[in-house]
């Protein structure tokens, strides 16, 4: 039994450098689904008690993510929802379909999980950007000290390095387990860990959901602390 570490493994096209591997189709198929779903269950939405059942699915999702993003960020849910809904919706229904024949999650490919990580790294300066201003942003880094920018830079980098490598050990490591305990036991335990390996992909969805509004959220507390520590600062000096 041969068993692949990695979607990026399993070639599906090649031409010279272009290569179209599962990770690739298996990605766009989630985002297909995740698309084409959310047009299917919202294109006829109804306000009655009588609501179909795709739509309150739909809402009670909605309404987990906002709350759980006003809990975890004391702010308005709004700005962070279409992102931070988008991570966990991707993650949450690459890893559900794991059971399916033939399907392999593109989460437990490093590259899919470096993109993820990358789109959190870009959307921390974007986020503050938008909201406090290029210049504002940029001066955190320096202060208190320019010295303190290396590190700063560094902090930034091994942090997207860590959501990458989190979300693809767990998924390759629960994958890889049931691979090997399939060619051993071939009924009973591999359902069981087919189970588990379900309820771990959507805890590691929470959990990279949890860490990339962590970090945009930190990001902005900082420089609002920057700001309050400056303004306290000059009106010491003022008086």
């Amino acid at each position: 039994m041969t068993i692949r570490l990695s979607p990026d493994a399993r070639e599906y096209w090649r031409m010279g450098p272009i290569v179209l591997n599962a990770t690739i189709v298996f990605t766009w198929a989630v985002m297909a689904l995740l698309v084409v779903g959310s047009w299917l269950v919202t294109r006829r939405l109804e306000v009655r008690p009588e609501r179909a059942r795709w739509q309150s699915l739909l809402e009670a999702a909605v309404s987990f993510m906002r709350e759980q993003i006003r809990d975890l960020s004391q702010q308005d849910p709004l700005p962070y929802l279409p992102f931070i809904g988008t991570l966990f919706l991707f993650i949450s229904i690459s890893n559900l379909l794991a059971p399916v024949p033939g399907y392999e999650p593109p989460t437990g490919s490093l590259s899919t999980s470096a993109a993820l990580a990358i789109c959190v790294f870009v959307a921390v300066p974007a986020y503050n950007i938008a909201r406090e201003g290029l210049v504002a942003y940029l001066r955190h880094f320096i202060e208190p000290t320019p010295f303190i920018l290396p590190f700063q830079i560094i902090s930034e980098v091994s942090r997207t390095i860590a959501l990458a490598v989190r979300l693809f050990g767990n998924v390759l490591s629960a994958t890889l387990l049931a691979s090997i305990l399939l060619s051993l036991v071939p009924l009973v335990v591999p359902t069981v860990l087919d189970v588990l390996g379900l309820v771990i992909g959507q805890i590691q969805a929470y959990i990279f959901a949890v860490l990339a509004l962590v970090y945009i959220v930190s990001a902005s507390r900082a420089q609002e602390g920057a700001d309050i520590s400056a303004a306290g600062e000059g009106a010491g000096e003022a008086s």
